[in-house]
């Protein structure tokens, strides 16, 4: 485990795909048993709730649920759930049922039921901190229409709101400026394509998508690259990317779902209003997927 108790968002935290039933309701023993299964092949912890985990698609009861039941798995200090809401009051009340569940951190986007400016971005952050867990800001402009940049997310961390970011803007250069303008705030990466060039610049995690199917493999392209092993990392980081790639794709959920599918896992349906791949898109997953199985990568 690479994870620190003081930061339990450090290593590889699985942003967890959610089994759902051919009825499109919640298998949650199936889901305790993925998080089970993920820790047991080197993951060091799960993100529930994250967009992978189609949150915006659950009732209440079914978050709370989810958490508790990744919690009763694997022990809340591996769990950091997704508090994301369009108000801060409910944002803060989910971070607050992620304490009393027992986790040990939450990750929380920007308000993004509009394309908030950066005071209400800055008193989004600060009602949901006042929870008292640790926050890990999430930083995903292409879905949110709400930019992070480096300077505000000093910002962020300076006051005492964040202590760590997932970044998804797909920019790898915004790692440097991150480090020099916060360089006690933990850059986490956020987009699977991008896995090699984050940690190669200093990242301390991986929120991370395909190891849901791929948890081995995956894990050891992620330390490897964290420990400057190019040799190691690099040729692992080739034979991943086709299906790596998808992560950064509008239809990440259903490419992950299938290829856990494919290497024996169980990923089903998801729910509206995401509709199922094309054949052709279908074919692909399938055909990247089964490549990494005949290499050994599942």
């Amino acid at each position: 485990m690479t994870q620190s108790p003081n930061r339990p968002w450090h290593g590889v935290l699985v942003a967890t795909a959610l089994p759902l039933r051919e009825d499109l309701s919640i298998d949650y023993d199936r889901y305790a048993e993925h998080c089970s299964w993920l820790v047991a092949n080197g993951c060091d912890g799960v993100v529930p709730n994250g967009s992978l985990g189609e949150y915006q698609v659950l009732t209440p009861d079914e978050r709370a649920r989810v958490v508790g039941a990744a919690v009763a798995a694997i022990g809340g200090d591996r769990v950091m759930p997704g508090v994301a809401a369009y108000g801060s009051a409910e944002a803060r009340r989910w971070a607050e049922q992620a304490g009393e569940a027992g986790c040990a951190s939450v990750m929380l986007l920007p308000p993004n039921a509009y394309r908030a400016d950066e005071r209400s971005v800055l008193a989004h952050y600060a009602e949901v901190a006042r929870a008292g867990l640790p926050v890990v800001a999430y930083n995903n402009p292409i879905d949110t229409k709400v930019d992070l940049a480096p300077e505000l997310l000093a910002r962020l961390h300076g006051e005492g709101h964040i202590h760590g970011v997932k970044e998804f803007s797909g920019d790898v250069r915004r790692a440097y400026r991150i480090a020099e303008l916060a360089p006690e705030l933990d850059l986490l990466i956020g987009a699977d394509d991008v896995l090699l060039e984050l940690a190669v610049a200093g990242a301390k995690g991986w929120v991370a998508g395909y190891p849901n199917a791929l948890p081995a493999a995956s894990a050891e392209l992620y330390r490897a690259a964290a420990a400057g092993d190019l040799s190691t990392a690099l040729p692992l980081y080739r034979q991943l990317h086709p299906l790596l790639r998808w992560d950064s794709r509008v239809e990440f959920v259903q490419a992950i779902k299938l290829s856990m599918d494919v290497v024996g896992r169980y990923g089903g349906p998801v729910r509206p209003p995401r509709v199922p791949l094309t054949p052709e898109q279908e074919a692909q997953v399938r055909a990247a997927t089964e490549k990494a199985v005949a290499a050994g990568l599942a």
